[in-house]
């Protein structure tokens, strides 16, 4: 008798911090369920809508058949892609791994070719308003046992050109910061898109001497000529990709030589399987990735096990500032030690739904005021 998908829940919980995770629970005939997680900050109740547009066609199907079902909640309609669409269509594709993982007793990244490796290196985020409170907080969390840190030296709203004495204070972020973990520590610079190609330019020169791990998002990510010309003129990698979708929204950005680090997000370019695609796709380019992921346990679940078996992954986003506690929605949380994650052995993606814990956090609305990143 096949296995039939039979149910498609929706949990919304809150991090304790500023985002509303998005939970799917689908369910099977045999009891066997999967979760995936469809977090889209400010987003998530557009995300739960579209979820439920997808039960109708979901319930009764096989969950074996991910390609065929990813094509049709992709292309089945006139209207294809945006990252609401795609966000529940990843949730129910990490779902629908872990049922078939869990349902061959096989861990998923054994169903994807394989681990490449038995672990897989993070990196955590660091802030702060001062180079001092840089260096303090990013020493702290070396000494918890990371070996990378990201930041975004510019402090306060900015979009394309920067005040002088924003410029220099950015630049000395930067330097205390490196003065204060080492040379060991890889550093990277993040800018949120918010610079103009020249302006991203002259900081990539500047912070050049403190030997930054990497440059990302420099400019927006809808111009990706813009992003190529800054790429060729630093010798700093460039890092970008996790506002873009699918294969086909990475397509230019390979071509184009416009990043040295690919960075899909598994919640929102289309899932696990269509994310290894782009992964192939950068191999081919020579382009490393390290996938997008500040989100919740189930998100971190499923890009361990994404990076696993990506022969050209080098590290991976976990949002360390907003773990805690809430964690315990899953009986079996990864754990990071000493900056990174093992590998999980159990089936499917290795955890289990805690549902004594899951109504703990409610959803908490935010309101919207649509600010934008630069001074009146």
């Amino acid at each position: 008798m096949l296995l039939k998908i039979t149910d498609i829940q929706t949990y919304l919980v809150y991090d304790g911090y500023s985002r509303n995770w998005v939970v799917v629970k689908v369910e099977t005939d045999e009891g066997i369920y999967g979760l995936g997680e469809a977090t889209l900050e400010g987003k998530e109740q557009s995300v739960v809508t579209a979820l439920r547009e997808f039960h109708s066609y979901l319930i009764g199907k096989d969950p074996f058949h991910i390609e065929h079902h990813w094509q049709m909640m992709y292309r089945g309609g006139f209207w294809i892609g945006g990252p609401v669409v795609l966000s529940a269509v990843s949730g129910i594709e990490h779902a629908l791994w872990d049922i078939i993982g869990k349902k061959l007793g096989q861990p998923v990244y054994n169903l994807l070719g394989g681990p490449c490796r038995d672990k897989i290196r993070v990196y955590t985020h660091v802030g702060g308003r001062t180079p001092e409170e840089f260096a303090e907080r990013g020493l702290s969390l070396v000494r918890q046992g990371y070996n990378a840190l990201k930041f975004d030296p510019i402090v306060g709203p900015h979009w394309g050109t920067v005040k002088p004495e924003v410029f220099r204070n950015a630049v000395k972020v930067t330097e205390a910061l490196r003065e204060a973990v080492g040379d060991d520590i890889a550093l990277m610079v993040h800018e949120h898109g918010n610079l103009s190609p020249s302006t991203a330019i002259t900081l990539a020169k500047a912070v050049e001497p403190y030997n930054p791990f990497w440059f990302e998002e420099p400019v927006q990510p809808e111009n990706i000529d813009a992003m190529a010309e800054v790429a060729r003129s630093t010798r700093i990698p460039i890092a970008s990709g996790e506002r873009l979708y699918t294969k086909f929204g990475f397509r230019d950005l390979f071509e184009k030589r416009a990043v040295s680090v690919a960075q899909p997000d598994p919640s929102h370019a289309g899932g696990i399987l269509e994310c290894k695609k782009i992964a192939a796709m950068a191999e081919a380019h020579y382009i490393s990735v390290a996938p997008h992921n500040p989100y919740g346990p189930i998100a971190v679940a499923v890009s361990v096990h994404l990076d696993a078996c990506i022969p050209n992954f080098i590290i991976q986003e976990y949002a360390s500032y907003h773990r805690g506690e809430h964690n315990d929605i899953l009986v079996n949380p990864p754990v990071v030690e000493n900056g990174y994650i093992h590998i999980p052995r159990e089936p499917g993606l290795g955890i289990e739904l805690n549902e004594a814990t899951i109504g703990k956090y409610p959803y908490q609305s935010r309101k919207r005021t649509g600010a934008l990143p630069y001074d009146d």
